[in-house]
Formats: structure tokens, C-alpha cells, sequence
């Protein structure tokens, strides 16, 4: 009963992360056709609109990241876990995947905040309309904070699977 809240709060992250990326899905596709349609049959050169799709399409590929790594099919090498047959050494074998994604999302996650740390300090902006680019790098360690959490997620998951069958047997 008490991991509820923690279950319901992730069916909300992730209901929430498929509609970002609907929407940022949304907008770059209908964008990118605006862009393209204006350019061909009316010879509109729209300042900053190809940045603004970049923009979304940078959040789009993260949040992408984002939801494969919350579905467990962002990097999957089964190779050894299908020719391992003891179940034991399998959630071993699961667990050591775990801590080595946990551990490299981890220090992605530090990249990415330093990254944004030194945007922040020093401001830049795209040359169009200005947009500043913390903006598009906010995505990057929002993705790298989500995988990193989805990684432990998988840890702690293989950590009670392989107690709760060590207390059975």
C-alpha cells in the first residue's frame, strides 16, 4: 500500500511526458509544413521559425529518450540474459546492467547541469529571434535526470526482486 503513491505518481509522469512529446511531435511536424509550404507557393522566408522547430525537435528527441528509458526499451542487450537459465544469476545479471546505466546516466546528468550552469553564466541566444539556448539545453538534463531516475527505478526494482526470492528460498 505505501509504494501506491509512488506507482500512481509515475502513471502521471509518464501521461504527462506522452503529451509533451504529442505536442512537441505536433508542432515540429506542423511547423516544418508551414516552413515548407510558405517557402514553396508563396516565397515566405520567415525569420526564426526554423529555429523554433529546433528547438521543440530538441525537447521531442529527449522526451523520446525520456519515455523509451521509463518503458525499459531505451538500451536493451538481452544477449546474456536470454543464455543465462538460473533465475538468480539473471536478476544478477539485470543488476549490474542497472548499476552501470544508473552510474552513466549519473554522470551524463552531471554533464548536462554543467552545461547548463555555463549556458546560464554565459547567455546566448539564437541569431533569428533571440531564443536563449538554455532553453533547448534544459532538455538535455531533463532527460539525463529522468533516465538516471528510471535506472534506479530498474536498480531498486532488481534489488527487492532478488531479496524477496533470497527470503523465499
Amino acid at each position: 500500500m505505501s509504494v501506491r503513491w509512488l506507482r500512481t505518481l509515475g502513471q502521471g509522469l509518464g501521461w504527462l511526458l506522452d503529451a509533451a512529446a504529442l505536442v512537441s511531435s505536433l508542432l515540429v511536424v506542423g511547423l516544418m509544413l508551414f516552413l515548407v509550404l510558405g517557402r514553396y507557393l508563396f516565397g515566405w522566408s520567415i525569420v526564426g521559425l526554423l529555429e523554433v522547430i529546433m528547438m521543440f525537435g530538441m525537447w521531442l528527441y529527449m522526451l523520446g529518450a525520456l519515455i523509451a528509458s521509463r518503458r525499459r526499451e531505451h538500451l536493451v542487450v538481452d544477449f546474456f540474459e536470454q543464455k543465462v537459465g538460473d533465475e538468480f544469476l539473471r536478476s544478477l545479471l539485470k543488476l549490474v546492467v542497472g548499476l552501470v546505466t544508473a552510474g552513466a546516466t549519473l554522470f551524463f546528468a552531471m554533464l548536462a547541469w554543467r552545461m547548463l550552469n555555463w549556458g546560464l553564466d554565459h547567455p546566448q541566444t539564437t541569431p533569428g529571434i533571440g531564443i536563449p539556448l538554455w532553453i533547448p539545453q534544459s532538455a538535455i538534463l531533463v532527460a539525463a535526470i529522468g533516465c538516471a531516475g528510471y535506472a534506479l527505478r530498474d536498480v531498486v526494482e532488481v534489488l527487492h526482486k532478488l531479496v524477496s526470492t533470497r527470503e523465499v528460498g
